[in-house]
């Protein structure tokens, strides 16, 4: 979240922000609040005090009458002190309910606008395949070549999951393999994360895990939750710790499963498996002093960018508008690749995206660190990008990398984990 001495003083600058994000926060009516609360605060501690030096001088009383007067007028005092107090507590609550829906700064390069107002950075090394015959989907090929039941996955445990079969399994677990071992080789730790998290880390990551609109599974009768992607587990790995500025940037490589609710995403762009319930990804994950992050956020898309070029997947570099963000995103990188079989005739699809969150998380998960020789320490900045996300991954290399007679070619990259050179 945003600091609140910050927006306070800043009122204007973060109401304009949030006006360019698109998000609905009466930044007026938290400074409002914040006025009365520091108010109510003063009136608390002002009654305290003349309770304290009401009751010092009981002992000093005169006689019976005198001291029952001081205890009598001590008892209202505090009473009068719990009723500001708890009047202070209410306004602070009220306070944090809006301060914690107020989405984090936006680079001043990022566009304005919504999802169609994103600019097109670049484009990767592949070309977009020009086929002499009719390209299929990746269900149809799925179905060619038996990778996918989407039947049985729904017998199971509703629609939206699935079953991995065959080639697709290998293919699954290659793009695991090589990202994980791709990544490492760029100074990134591997890390496998648990699947759940606490609802506290969620929030301090900037993800809703209640309500109607939430993406989050959550466990009932606890405060644990399925996480929807490493990102959240990889934050909270530093909550509450304090970090020494020499072993910053601290760069993580995460594998984890992903579930998510996916409520309202219904329709032909999602089919198959473009949006599930649950899938497996490779995430990066840095925590950074304030001067890194921008030149690590740059690293972050580059490292994509490598990726998915040698996947040999046609995508463009997109970057993400305002309106489009997300709370916690001071900017965002998005790849989208080129999807064949999407649309009539094909269309751009997301597969990976870098953000910045500058101490947005940091300050909600309250992780900092520290410079040597000096006193006082400040928050971290954090940034997170997804390597290969494996459910969107295979349907790009399926659809692009397709052949006349139905076979599927491997990249080169992935033939040593798949074990071939192609499918069927």
């Amino acid at each position: 979240m945003l600091d609140r001495k910050f927006i306070i003083q800043n009122a204007q600058a973060v109401s304009d922000n949030c006006k360019r994000r698109g998000v609905d926060c009466d930044i007026e009516k938290l400074v409002q609040l914040d006025e009365r609360r520091l108010a109510t605060l003063q009136n608390a501690q002002d009654l305290n005090r003349q309770a304290n030096e009401v009751s010092k001088g009981i002992g000093g009383a005169k006689d019976a009458d005198e001291r029952q007067q001081m205890i009598e007028k001590g008892r209202q005092l505090r009473e009068q002190k719990d009723a500001a107090q708890r009047e202070h507590d209410e306004l602070e609550q009220q306070i944090s309910e809006i301060q914690a829906l107020i989405p984090n700064l936006t680079h001043p390069d990022a566009p304005t606008g919504g999802e169609e107002d994103a600019n097109e950075l670049s484009f990767g090394k592949t070309a977009k395949p020009k086929f002499d015959f009719k390209p299929l989907d990746h269900l149809e090929l799925g179905e060619k070549h038996d990778l996918f039941d989407f039947e049985a996955g729904a017998r199971v445990a509703g629609a939206g999951f699935y079953f991995l079969r065959n080639a697709a399994v290998r293919l699954d677990l290659a793009l695991q393999q090589f990202a994980v071992s791709f990544l490492s080789g760029r100074g990134f730790t591997p890390v496998s994360t648990p699947d759940l998290a606490l609802t506290s880390v969620l929030q301090g990551t900037g993800f809703n895990p209640r309500g109607p609109e939430t993406q989050i599974y959550s466990i009932e009768n606890t405060e644990l939750n399925l996480v929807a992607t490493a990102e959240i587990p990889l934050g909270g790995m530093m909550s509450g710790q304090t970090l020494d500025l020499e072993n910053l940037p601290i760069r993580l490589c995460g594998l984890s499963h992903c579930f998510r609710t996916e409520a309202g995403a219904a329709g032909r762009a999602s089919k198959g498996l473009y949006r599930v319930h649950q899938f497996s990804k490779v995430e990066m994950f840095a925590f950074s002093s304030p001067d890194q992050s921008d030149s690590l956020h740059e690293e972050m898309r580059s490292l994509e960018c490598e990726i998915f070029d040698q996947l040999e997947v046609p995508y463009r570099v997109i970057d993400t508008a305002s309106g489009d963000l997300g709370g916690p995103a001071y900017r965002k990188y998005d790849l989208e690749a080129w999807m064949p079989g999407r649309g009539d005739a094909g269309e751009w699809g997301e597969v990976t995206s870098t953000s910045n969150c500058t101490d947005y998380q940091a300050r909600r998960l309250n992780v900092r660190f520290k410079r040597a020789g000096q006193k006082g320490t400040e928050f971290v900045h954090t940034l997170n990008g997804t390597a290969v996300a494996t459910g969107r991954a295979m349907i790009a290399i399926i659809e692009n990398h397709q052949r006349a007679d139905g076979s599927i070619a491997i990249p080169k990259v992935l033939q040593p984990w798949v074990g071939s050179e192609q499918i069927g």
